[in-house]
């Protein structure tokens, strides 16, 4: 096919300058996009050239099939392209984004996303030419596509948390607004959460960017949140018994986060001390407990732990004295004593703007060099990067598949919780002397299901123990010959392979290598519970213990351990071992 001319169209890119479409790409680099490197615009340069008889041949199968969006479209794949396969391979044009580029193109991302599938499959022996045969690998479009849409889910969850637990206020004047003519929260100290939670992902969280680890971290910046927003911000009293779980005549504020949001109050706890910890260090406050503060909005809230006199004098007519005394004085002396802390001027307004532009300072020199996505956009009120369509009628291709899913189906709560493997909701429960208010029927979303999840595998398979039980040793040790040991072996070494610890000068944290021996004991847990099951079930049908054709079987036990992991894997809905990693590490 013949190159087509450039229309006088006022749309078409590099209006004015040469009719060739290797005149415009040239063009569009030069004077749309900050690009100061020449050896990666000589690789953009190949790689155009390379793949523009593809797009002179399939310009009516890109977008709307104009030639005009088309070449917009195949410009962008291009400079995404050579930007992300050179991070890890050679010099890179340094602070060039993803948005960047289409912001210049005039593109949204959920439409980006779902063009490029089509054009790494059109263009991907010319990738492997120009980039070598793991490329594919090296690009990670899928996780990309992926952390986008969670992304989305966790921005319309906050969008959703934050409209539930306090006032939608003008920035300006303090002034409420009706909630139902607003798009966005429009307030600094919502700006101000999604930064701080930007930072748990950068500095905190980094390979375990899963959607279970991330909600943990949303509901942590909503607790500091909550103990700073002025208290006539709040849509609730804490005295509201439909939400707030009670301990005696005060509100438990994280129990009654983990309450609404399906999180764990111990990892809810871990995190809310690592976003302390990072208005400490990026902010630069000084944290103090808040019982010894008293915040007025903390008033009737449980701010931390306490024996009273009356107690202690008990106590001390015990003939115990010395030894409790000795042990109060180490709770007191503990940094955070399972209490909440205080920042005193936080949320101050003089302060506050302040803080904002720290955050995005260091949010900026974090991500100025992955060239991925400013997760910042999500709280850009009609930001035109997300598009018309980004949560009404677009589609992304998360699997690479060709399967196509709504945003809106999944970000909107169209359906109720009603699977009999959901965890029944009781309307009231008496727990360690927690009252619990009645709870609605919750509206089932990506966020929630994962969640629901999650808790089930937290209450149900982690207090199993990490070893067959004595009812499948039974089994084991009935086989021609004990394979226990054998069981136990391959389990321990498959599951290292599946979620490995990083070794010294890899790219991962204390945290991570947290994370992966977690996921590795879950598996390893629901694993041995299935494969006791799969062999009560067997013995039953053959009337016999010796299972030795099924236990010593290898493809079996690898099989049933890579299920074990990918459900754990699903269930937290991780972004950097998507499906078929498992497969390819488990042989």
């Amino acid at each position: 096919m013949a190159e087509f001319k450039k229309t006088s169209s006022p749309s078409r890119t590099g209006d004015g300058v040469g009719t060739t479409i290797e005149a415009r790409f040239a063009h569009f680099c030069k004077n749309y996009l900050p690009i100061d490197d020449d050896n990666f615009l000589a690789q953009a340069t190949k790689l155009f050239d390379e793949s523009k008889n593809l797009l002179l041949t399939n310009i009516s199968a890109i977008g709307t099939g104009t030639p005009d969006e088309a070449e917009r479209y195949w410009f962008a794949f291009v400079l995404y392209l050579v930007r992300r396969l050179n991070e890890n391979g050679g010099p890179a044009q340094k602070g060039l984004t993803l948005c960047q580029i289409l912001r210049a193109a005039r593109l949204n991302i959920v439409d980006f996303y779902k063009e490029l599938h089509q054009f790494l499959i059109k263009a991907g022996s010319i990738l492997s030419n120009l980039y070598g045969g793991d490329w594919e690998k090296r690009l990670e479009a899928k996780e990309s596509q992926t952390n986008f849409v969670h992304l989305t889910l966790l921005s319309k969850k906050y969008e959703r948390a934050y409209r539930d637990l306090f006032l939608i206020v003008d920035s300006n004047n303090d002034k409420q607004l009706n909630v139902a003519n607003t798009s966005g929260c429009g307030s600094d100290y919502y700006r101000f959460g999604w930064l701080l939670f930007l930072a748990l992902r950068v500095h905190v969280f980094r390979l375990r960017k899963d959607l279970v680890t991330c909600t943990h971290g949303l509901v942590s910046v909503l607790a500091i949140l909550l103990i700073h927003v002025p208290a006539r911000l709040r849509n609730f009293g804490v005295n509201d018994s439909e939400r707030i779980v009670m301990k005696g005549d005060r509100a438990d504020l994280l129990a009654s986060l983990c309450n609404m949001y399906e999180t764990s109050e111990d990892e809810l706890r871990k995190t809310l001390e690592k976003a302390n910890n990072l208005i400490t260090d990026i902010l630069m406050k000084e944290p103090r407990l808040a019982s010894e503060c008293n915040p007025e909005n903390l008033e009737n809230i449980v701010t931390g732990y306490s024996i009273t006199f009356e107690v202690i004098y008990d106590v001390h007519s015990s003939g115990l004295s010395i030894l409790i005394h000795a042990l109060f004085l180490t709770f007191l002396s503990c940094p955070n004593a399972d209490g909440l802390i205080y920042f005193e001027d936080l949320m101050d307004e003089s302060s506050l703007p302040s803080s904002i532009i720290l955050l995005e300072k260091d949010y900026d020199a974090a991500t100025q060099n992955n060239g991925e996505l400013d997760e910042r956009i999500f709280i850009n009120e009609n930001d035109s990067l997300l598009g018309s369509g980004s949560l009404s009628g677009g589609a992304v291709n998360i699997n690479g598949n060709g399967a196509k899913r709504k945003i809106d189906a999944i970000t909107s709560p169209t359906k109720t919780v009603t699977s009999p493997l959901s965890p029944y909701r009781s309307p009231i429960r008496h727990s360690n002397g927690f009252t619990v208010g009645g709870m609605s029927k919750m509206a089932a979303t990506p966020v929630s299901t994962a969640m629901t999840t999650a808790k089930w595998l937290r209450t149900v398979i982690a207090p199993l123990p990490s070893k067959p039980s004595a009812e499948l040793e039974r089994f084991l040790s009935s086989c021609d010959r004990d394979v226990t040991a054998d069981v136990t072996r391959r389990a321990q070494i498959i599951l290292e392979a599946i979620f490995p610890s990083s070794g010294p000068g890899q790219n991962a944290s204390l945290m991570d290598n947290i994370w992966a021996e977690q996921r590795r004991m879950e598996s390893m847990k629901l694993y041995f519970r299935v494969l006791q099951a799969m062999c009560t079930a067997e013995s039953q049908i053959l009337n016999a213990n010796n299972l030795t054709s099924l236990l010593t079987n290898e493809r079996f036990h690898r099989c049933m351990l890579a299920c074990s992991a990918e459900l754990v894997l699903a269930t937290h809905k991780t972004v950097t071992m998507l499906f078929p990693t498992v497969l390819e590490r488990t042989g």
